[in-house]
């Protein structure tokens, strides 16, 4: 099976997009308190440490979503039973994959908005494979291996180039020695509702990630009409830079929060 990044014409077909787009966020004297992070393919929760140690030192309630990326139906099921614990209105963070995830369970009424960190943001019926399945050319092609038993892997090799280029070598490293197995099912799930046409978006565009090209993360983040901030870096922005993810999480709980509890 061989994974290929989006082409140019897919993302004119979404930058063209005419979906409903999500409300404009209205500040609000009560920002939202409660985030919840998943994250993407490949690695687990414990990346997200960095930005729930910010989060959490400026008075948020934060909560990590372990997904075992078997399937995008079970890592919905993960993600909406973590949602069902939270009291009060919520921030639902995706990263990578994770956005896909989070298009899907942000429909719970809880989620008040949505951030996306180089993330992606399919719309119905879409995949990640589908956003995936026509290479630009020139685009970076992530160096994921052949499936085996129907989990897929990255080049261990090659890993800190595409997946952690802005991080130490030792640290990318890790990642790499440690990585999640990642499911086709996960890859292959498609999106029934996005909840990115109902909610308040926010998108991370990182320029340098080689996994999502940035011309493909700006087209998402404009189909979903999300606020977008844009920073450089690589995939493991949340790793390398969690001081930007931390801040565009506080942006949005400040501009959709809601005076509810």
């Amino acid at each position: 099976m061989k994974l290929k990044t989006l082409s140019f014409a897919a993302v004119a077909a979404l930058s063209l997009a005419s979906a409903a787009h999500a409300a404009t966020p209205t500040p609000t004297s009560t920002p939202i308190k409660n985030v919840v992070l998943v994250h993407g393919g490949f690695v687990d929760g414990s990346g997200w440490q960095q930005v729930y140690s910010l989060l959490t030192k400026d008075g948020y309630n934060v909560s990590i979503v372990q997904n075992p990326t078997s399937s995008l139906a079970d890592d919905v099921a993960f993600t909406r039973r973590v949602l069902e614990k939270q009291t009060g209105p919520v921030v639902l963070v995706g990263h990578s994959y994770g956005g896909a995830v989070i298009t899907e369970a942000g429909g719970a009424d809880n989620v008040k908005a949505l951030v996306y960190i180089t993330a992606f943001a399919p719309d119905a019926g879409e995949s990640v494979q589908t956003l995936i399945s026509h290479p630009a050319p020139g685009a970076p092609v992530p160096p994921i291996l052949p499936p085996k038993d129907g989990w897929l892997m990255l080049d261990s090799a090659k890993f800190a180039a595409a997946f952690a280029g802005d991080l130490p070598p030792k640290t990318a490293q890790f990642m790499a020695d440690s990585q999640v197995p990642w499911n086709v099912a996960a890859l292959g799930g498609t999106i029934s509702t996005p909840a990115w046409k109902s909610k308040p978006s926010f998108y991370l565009v990182v320029d340098g990630d080689h996994m999502i090209p940035v011309e493909a993360q700006r087209a998402m983040a404009k189909r979903a009409n999300a606020t977008v901030m844009n920073t450089k870096g690589s995939h493991a922005i949340y790793v390398s830079n969690p001081k930007v993810v931390a801040a565009l999480i506080e942006e949005a709980a400040k501009n959709a929060g809601t005076a509810s509890k």
